[in-house]
């Protein structure tokens, strides 16, 4: 079965689009590292309605990246050193396919927000392509592709709209998502960079004075698709280290919290905050509870998600 659903759908298509959305972290617990330099994670992986629309026609030779859209669209670098792009020729290189590609990105994720922007649009590049492949990989060998691209990446390459992932990512059980909830995305004018999260992290652990434990956590997995029940296990251990920093993060949250967020966080290394309403609407004012210090933040009024958007043939 195609990535849209139905049997053979995209086969043998010359283009195809497929919405890649953004996720959020409800849970990411950074755990050990290994020799090889690379974190064990723990993370509850839910995607949002909010996404960047990714077009990917197969071409005879040329090999081609653009985009467009919200923000800055030169912080994404030079095509060649896009996920996407990377996506791609690892996609080629693992099936045999042979051609070129061009790939047409219409930008809507804040781009080093925390949200997975670049991990989504690696992700809908790979299911575009072996959707459109005549002889598809299918989903571990994908996986594997995406693995090696990023944590997110396999999440964001894969079937689930929610899901438990542990060790590089790659590691999943699929869960049914909690119902979707209006949430608001609160977006600061600076980014943070994860290399140097990681770092204040690994820091704020090596004082011996270090509180909390930092090994996994047991749960009831039927408590992981109840909002209420779900509050409680949210968790980022990078929330405490990145508002060091940041203080405007820790006021962010507080504000959700103040208009009633049944879930207020940060989302991966950050910068960007989440909240989630309680209810299925979210009453929120620019002006709300919004700290003086916010500066230029933007706020982007979304939902959480239910299911993947389904690949669809343009031709």
């Amino acid at each position: 079965m195609s990535s849209n659903g139905l049997p053979g759908a995209a086969r043998g298509a010359r283009a195809v689009e497929v919405e890649a959305q953004a996720k959020v972290n409800l849970r990411l617990r950074i755990l050990a590292r290994e020799t090889t330099g690379y974190h064990q994670l723990e993370t509850l992986l839910l995607r949002l309605a909010l996404s960047d629309t990714v077009r990917v026609r197969r071409t005879t030779a040329v090999r081609s990246l653009d985009a467009v859209g919200d923000g800055d669209i030169s912080a994404l670098g030079p095509p060649d050193r896009n996920l996407a792009w990377r996506a791609a020729e690892a996609y080629f290189a693992a099936s045999g396919m042979d051609g070129g590609f061009a790939i047409e990105i219409t930008k809507r994720i804040p781009v080093g927000g925390g949200l997975g922007g670049g991990s989504a649009d690696a992700g809908a590049v790979l299911r575009a392509l072996d959707a459109m492949a005549d002889t598809p990989l299918g989903s571990p060998s994908l996986l594997d592709i995406a693995a090696q691209l990023g944590a997110d990446v396999p999440f964001l390459a894969s079937e689930h709209a929610y899901a438990l992932a542990w060790g590089r990512g790659a590691r999943m059980l699929a869960l049914t998502p909690p119902p979707s909830r209006a949430t608001l995305l609160i977006v600061p004018a600076f980014g943070v960079e994860t290399i140097a999260a990681y770092g204040w992290l690994a820091d704020s652990r090596s004082r011996p004075d270090a509180a909390g434990d930092i090994g996994a956590v047991a749960f009831e997995l039927e408590a992981l698709t109840d909002w209420d029940r779900l509050a409680s296990l949210t968790e980022n251990d990078f929330e405490r280290v990145v508002a060091t920093r940041y203080p405007e993060i820790a006021e962010h949250v507080a504000a959700l919290r103040s208009l009633g967020c049944v879930v207020a966080m940060l989302s991966g290394s950050g910068s960007t905050v989440f909240g989630v309403g309680r209810a299925d609407a979210l009453e929120f004012a620019a002006t709300a509870g919004t700290p003086k210090s916010a500066g230029e933040a933007r706020y982007i009024e979304t939902r959480t998600a239910r299911r993947v958007e389904p690949v669809s043939v343009i031709e």
